[in-house]
């Protein structure tokens, strides 16, 4: 057996793991990542899955960064390329109305008022202002040990605030959205889509949902005004600029190195044992991968019942279907005038695709309820995305658009048959709802790459294809706690606070308390 020693074990490199990494190295900490994948990143790469373009770049995992904390790019030395979606959302329909929201603000009021209502014009206004002011507030809490929610709110939320901040963060983002006094069901079902049900398990009046409302409004990128923006050359420039940063400070990164056991002795963490029967011993292990995947390598019986109860009751299915998509043009929406879709302005947002009006709270019920009985549903919530027209750096020589359809929700499990069976011909349907909006969508598609919840588990490595590790559901310390209740052992993953999405911060504070239980 070959057996080696360093100060600080890093098991996994996705952007969390390098971001723990670069906090060791910076301290001065013998440093070492394995990774069992052939490439960096976990789910944040690009790739060139499209064999039929095979030189068109896209982000297969993660689309966009949103709420990584501009702390953080500044703690651990990296700055990464970001371009702004200007208009950020797009919401089409097939009745001729259509939204653009942007950095014009009068503009987005204007389409309010002549698309919708007065009313909903007030409502946007004031939940916009009310979001705005919770980020401003718990934005230091990101970067710290998690309080309970309740702690949270006393100690950071200014007092006006204070029980809204606890009913978002327990409650529904259903019963968030209605305080406001929305008029259309379209503009709330578009809010709740995008925030509220993200990579979680629930729908409009699941408790939970807001808390998932609230992570995802916590973009303080600079110049982003709180939205989300696309990260140049795809979302595996964040990874590659962690790594490459990690290794300036004298991390070692060993790729194609999968870890077959954490070693346990005497009821504390003291190394991996790699496949070839490569033994490596540290004063601490920080696993990077899903809790679920964690407590597989080190073995339940390590772990207190009661953890593991508490563990188990966090687990919920990956419902996240994603169609990444190689086109040969742009789509025509055909509620748009000639003049804005000549400009392009509608590729480059988040495209929501939603049912009319009047059906579009009844289908968001029905699809929950149809996935949760293991169907398809017929019309699920769609977030489409064209960024090459926001990026062209990843169009291939032949000028190709990347393109990605990310819904919510599907089943893990099919009650009849299997993905396997039904898995091109859903991403087939979903491209019709495509035509419907813009017709002629399908004819453009060259080649497409989609991943159900199982092939988001074999293709990422994460339990359940959960993209979040664990529902964002659960927020501050209800997480996964960075210190494991085995000694010497510690968790920086996406399940852990702040939430799973493209953070750092879980990698940022685990470090830090490994650090400070190491006495560094």
């Amino acid at each position: 057996m070959t057996r080696h020693r360093c100060d600080v074990l890093v098991v996994g490199a996705g952007h969390n793991g390098l971001v723990a990494a670069i906090m060791f190295a910076q301290r001065g900490l013998r440093t070492l990542v394995v990774e069992a994948c052939d490439v960096v990143g976990g789910a944040v790469r690009t790739e060139r899955p499209f064999a039929k373009a095979p030189g068109l770049a896209t982000s297969t995992g993660a689309y966009l960064l949103g709420v990584m904390p501009p702390e953080l790019m500044e703690a651990v030395g990296v700055e990464i390329p970001l371009r702004r979606r200007d208009p950020h959302y797009f919401l089409p329909t097939t009745d001729g109305r259509s939204l653009l929201l942007g950095s014009d603000r009068e503009a987005t009021r204007a389409q309010l008022r002549r698309f919708f209502s007065e009313a909903d014009l007030r409502a946007n206004d004031a939940m916009l202002a009310e979001i705005e002011a919770m980020r401003d507030d718990i934005a230091p809490t990101w970067l710290e040990e998690p309080l309970s929610i309740e702690e949270t709110a006393e100690r950071f939320v200014r007092p006006a605030l204070r029980d809204a901040f606890v009913a978002l963060c327990r409650g529904s983002v259903g019963e968030h959205l209605d305080r406001f006094g929305f008029e259309s069901d379209l503009l709330k079902a578009m809010y709740a889509v995008t925030d509220g049900f993200s990579g979680l398990y629930g729908t409009w009046d699941t408790p939970g949902t807001g808390m998932n409302f609230l992570v995802h409004n916590m973009c303080r990128l600079p110049g982003s005004d709180g939205t989300w923006m696309i990260v140049e050359g795809g979302m595996g420039t964040v990874t590659r600029l962690l790594a490459e940063r990690a290794r300036e400070l004298g991390v070692e990164i060993r790729t194609s190195c999968p870890v077959e056991r954490v070693l346990v002795e005497s009821g504390t963490a003291t190394g991996v044992l790699l496949a070839g029967d490569e033994e490596i011993r540290a004063a601490a292990v920080v696993v990077n991968a899903d809790p679920f995947r964690m407590r597989e390598l080190v073995g339940a019986e390590a772990f207190p019942d009661a953890y593991n109860r508490r563990l188990d009751s966090m687990r919920r299915p990956g419902s996240t279907f994603k169609v990444n998509l190689a086109l040969s043009g742009l789509p025509k929406f055909t509620c748009l005038p000639e003049a804005l879709d000549r400009k392009g302005v509608a590729f480059g947002p988040t495209i929501h695709l939603l049912p009319d009006e009047s059906e579009v709270m009844a289908s968001l019920r029905r699809g929950f309820e149809e996935v949760a009985a293991g169907r398809l549903p017929e019309f699920p919530t769609i977030e489409w995305y064209i960024h090459t027209t926001v990026d062209p750096s990843m169009r291939d020589a032949e000028g190709r658009h990347n393109s990605a359809l990310f819904v919510q929700w599907v089943p893990h499990t099919l009650a009849e048959g299997s993905w396997d069976d039904h898995r091109d011909d859903y991403a087939r349907h979903l491209l019709s709802i495509c035509d419907r909006f813009a017709p002629g969508t399908s004819d453009l598609v060259v080649d497409m790459f989609a991943l159900d919840p199982g092939g988001i588990e074999r293709h990422f490595g994460i339990t359940g294809g959960h993209i979040h590790h664990i529902d964002n559901a659960y927020g501050f310390s209800d997480r996964v706690p960075y210190r494991q209740p085995v000694e010497g052992l510690y968790s920086c993953s996406a399940g852990t606070h702040p939430a799973g999405s493209v953070i750092g911060a879980a990698g940022h504070n685990a470090a830090m308390r490994t650090m400070a239980d190491l006495g560094v």
